[in-house]
């Protein structure tokens, strides 16, 4: 957070409905860029001000919104009824008027606001202003409120789209929505908003007239890219809202020397870190907290969860990894899965089709293809043949496997746990293993083969009609 010389309050409107979502959950509960859209805003929020200076006006699903918000000391103000941007902040009135310096406040559906934009805002407000505006020339202004000006360009009213006369619609300056008031001055005259209109509701754009009637000026800070003001309010400018995002987020992380081929393809979440020289390829999906050491590659249509990869990771294409540490050097993949809560160790491979679960992988252990290794602990240098599998699960519950270093487990193996390895213990191909295998131990499962010459030959003969 960039200090400001002047304490900033932010709030952060959030109460409303959002119907023309047409969802069951609260508008700013759905997700954009990794995280929700009220995460998203509380986060610009903090760039600007400390947690006790950051407010959200809770209504519809309030216990919902509230559990949404991780980040400890922030106020909530519910709204019970919502009648308005302006009755919003006169509920708000008891927890924010002892507040000095500055009050921002911003929408809980818009993600893409940047805290640079805000800081702006507020420096475009540092003279002798009583508040700015964001507003921004728009080529067709339909919907917005329109900015008037008077002298020395200040602005004196707001008009809404419905009220505003033919000449007033020919405007081309919008109001965006979003404001910067010095508090002392907005609590005195904020009881002055009226519902003196069809909806019957108080207005905040209401506040620039009020305060130039009362003397104060009220000037509008035009923003290039009016995107960036962008409100939610259906699915299609939620997906505009996630690409914005994501885009943002790819080139964060190429400008900090990380390779992204083809970003467009790729989704890194807001949460992700990643080192310098990795390598992104398309496609891939990198979510959550997962964090990602320098010079690893991460392979076309791969999926990250929640997962840490030390430096020189490998994962091969359409690999899924969730929850899981992978040491230096690893490689996993193609077309493996980590499902959860595994640790694999540096310099271990992990091949094409291999599933681990709750599994601790040593470091140098090989596991080529085609294996499912659950509730297992597989030692270092181990070496783990196609079509293994630890069968971990009696119906009820699941059991581990302890396989000891440098232990060569052949194909087609089958593992009945509970079940214990030991160090530097081989087995045979096909065998079923029930019991413990002492270290440096040949352990075989299966039946001894039988040949009868020309058996099937004759089988062919009884066979004929």
């Amino acid at each position: 957070m960039e200090t400001m010389e002047t304490p900033v309050t932010v709030v952060i409107l959030a109460a409303g409905l959002g119907t023309r979502m047409k969802s069951r959950k609260a508008k700013v509960l759905h997700s954009a860029g990794g995280r929700t859209l009220i995460e998203q805003v509380v986060a610009t929020a903090l760039e600007l001000a400390p947690p006790e200076r950051v407010f959200v006006v809770v209504g519809h699903q309030a216990d919902a919104v509230r559990a949404a918000v991780r980040t400890p000391g922030i106020g909530f103000i519910r709204q019970e009824e919502q009648k308005g941007t302006g009755h919003a902040l006169m509920v708000a009135r008891e927890a924010l008027s002892g507040l000095d310096g500055w009050l921002v406040v911003v929408y809980g559906d818009g993600p893409l606001l940047r805290a640079a934009t805000l800081r702006s805002l507020i420096g475009a407000a540092a003279g002798n202003a009583a508040g700015v505006l964001l507003s921004a020339i728009m080529e067709d202004a339909t919907g917005y409120g329109r900015v008037l000006r008077g002298v020395s360009n200040r602005v004196t009213a707001v008009v809404e789209q419905k009220a505003a006369t033919a000449e007033q619609l020919a405007i081309r300056e919008a109001n965006m929505g979003i404001y910067c008031y010095r508090a002392d001055l907005f609590w005195r005259h904020v009881d002055e908003i009226r519902p003196d209109n069809p909806a019957h509701e108080y207005y905040l754009t209401d506040m620039a007239e009020i305060l130039n009637r009362a003397g104060h000026s009220m000037l509008a800070m035009q923003i290039e890219d009016p995107r960036e003001c962008l409100g939610i309010n259906n699915r299609v400018e939620l997906a505009e809202a996630d690409r914005l995002l994501r885009q943002r987020t790819a080139q964060h992380w190429m400008i900090e020397g990380v390779t992204i081929e083809k970003p467009d393809t790729v989704s890194i979440d807001a949460g992700v870190q990643i080192g310098m020289d990795t390598v992104v390829e398309p496609f891939a999906r990198i979510l959550g907290t997962t964090s990602i050491g320098e010079n690893c590659r991460i392979g076309a249509g791969a999926i990250l969860r929640d997962s840490v990869l030390a430096d020189g990771v490998e994962i091969g294409a359409y690999t899924v990894v969730q929850t899981s540490r992978v040491g230096a050097g690893a490689s996993v993949g193609p077309f493996a899965r980590l499902r959860m809560d595994n640790e694999v160790g540096p310099g271990a491979h992990i091949g094409n089709f291999v599933e681990l679960k709750k599994t601790s992988f040593g470091a140098g252990a090989k596991a080529g293809h085609l294996a499912y290794l659950g509730d297992a602990q597989i030692g270092e240098e181990s070496n783990i043949g196609a079509g293994t599998i630890t069968c971990n699960y009696d119906g009820k519950r699941k059991h581990p496997t302890a396989i000891g270093k440098g232990a060569f487990v052949g194909s087609n193996s089958t593992l009945v746990a509970p079940l214990e390895i030991g160090d530097g213990a081989y087995l045979a191909a096909g065998s079923v293993i029930t019991e413990k295998v002492p270290a440096d131990a040949l352990a075989l499962g299966r039946a001894r083969q039988v040949v009868k010459p020309e058996w099937a030959a004759r089988r062919r003969e009884r066979q004929k009609p």
